[in-house]
């Protein structure tokens, strides 16, 4: 595995990681997924950043996706978060993600719930 020394950039990128998802965080426990926190004019790798806060402070599947959405909004690329639920006879839960055009829904079979556009 080749690990690189982080960059500027990667660091910056994981600071707002780590805002974004207090903020995220705050606003999921009032009942809102809108995020206002737009990320740093930072080159589109510093997701790097990014990857390394969500990897280290276990958020929920849909906190993620919604910092994720936001980095990637911040950058162009406009995908939405899906909600989606298992049928209670697979035994309930829910999950959330972002949408890849083209692809199909994650592993299992998920009914979607809701859908944060982007």
């Amino acid at each position: 595995m080749n690990t690189l020394p982080p960059r500027i950039s990667d660091l910056r990128a994981a600071w707002w990681a780590y805002r974004a998802l207090r903020d995220a965080r705050r606003n999921l426990a009032a009942g809102c997924t809108e995020m206002r926190l737009a990320p740093p004019a930072l080159p589109p790798a510093a997701l790097r950043g990014v990857d390394a806060v969500l990897r280290r402070s276990r958020p929920t599947c849909l906190e993620a996706a919604l910092v994720r959405q936001r980095w990637l909004r911040g950058h162009g690329v406009m995908r939405d978060v899906v909600i989606g639920v298992t049928a209670p006879t697979q035994g309930f839960r829910a999950h959330a993600w972002l949408e890849e055009p083209g692809k199909s829904t994650p592993r299992q079979h998920w009914h979607e719930l809701r859908r944060v556009a982007a």
